[in-house]
């Protein structure tokens, strides 16, 4: 589960995110909508851990910042980041080793299958496309087998393929009971697989609706009924 309780942030004499409350029960799907200047991404840094802030987040009930939870974290940023030295493959070794991760090498040769990286492990860091540094980006967070995840744009450069693939594997997380919060502008491409959607403006959280809340509405919709402008 995540849980993010009175979450406040400052920029100096400016308040990005005024204690907001919501939770990500596990087993369950969340959506973070934002228009520009929301907060939204500070509170994904926040809780991915690269900025300080005041109140509390919890990952399975633990203080976010300790080293239990960030061992069942699993975070894919919207700007992946690879080390140009190590290939696709040792991308993959390492973070197991860092992680004492006991997924095996078969489940590891699967995800490279199925996001069709299986004949790219040899490739280095610096010579990936952006679609192809995001789908290792994927796997690395899908490699810990974490308890909550936490997708940044995730979608974004991905062939139309991948997010098929994708969608997919946050079904398989969902029904495994992992906590997943995904921060997405691409609302058609969620509407299927999301239990709960958090709406965010200037700081606060002004909304959260349930699937069966928003019923026959589209996600658009209830996102402009509730900022009044165009979504981030």
């Amino acid at each position: 589960m995540l849980e993010v309780m009175d979450l406040t942030k400052w920029y100096g004499k400016t308040p990005a995110v005024d204690s907001i409350r919501f939770a990500v029960p596990d087993g369950c799907v969340g959506i973070l909508l934002g228009p520009n200047g929301a907060g939204k991404s500070t509170v994904i840094k926040c809780i991915a851990g690269l900025l300080r802030f005041k109140g509390e987040i919890l990952i399975q009930g633990t203080p976010s910042r300790s080293v239990e939870a960030k061992k069942v974290f699993g975070y894919v940023p919207e700007i992946p980041a690879m080390f140009e030295a190590l290939s696709v493959r040792e991308h993959l070794e390492f973070i197991r080793m860092a992680y004492k991760s006991s997924i095996t090498d078969e489940e590891l040769e699967n995800l490279l299958k199925r996001f069709e990286l299986w004949d790219k492990q040899d490739k280095m860091g610096n010579e990936l496309s952006k679609g192809m540094m995001q789908k290792v980006s994927i796997i690395c967070a899908l490699a810990i087998r974490p308890k909550v995840i936490l997708l940044d744009e995730p979608m974004v450069g991905l062939d139309p393929k991948a997010i098929k693939e994708l969608k997919e594997v946050v079904k398989e997380l969902k029904n495994a009971g992992v906590s997943v919060l995904i921060s997405t502008h691409m609302l058609e491409m969620v509407e299927d697989i999301f239990d709960v959607m958090f709406i965010m403006q200037a700081g606060h959280i002004i909304g959260s609706y349930t699937k069966e809340q928003i019923g026959d509405k589209e996600l658009d919709e209830v996102f402009f009924e509730m900022t009044g402008g165009e979504r981030q």
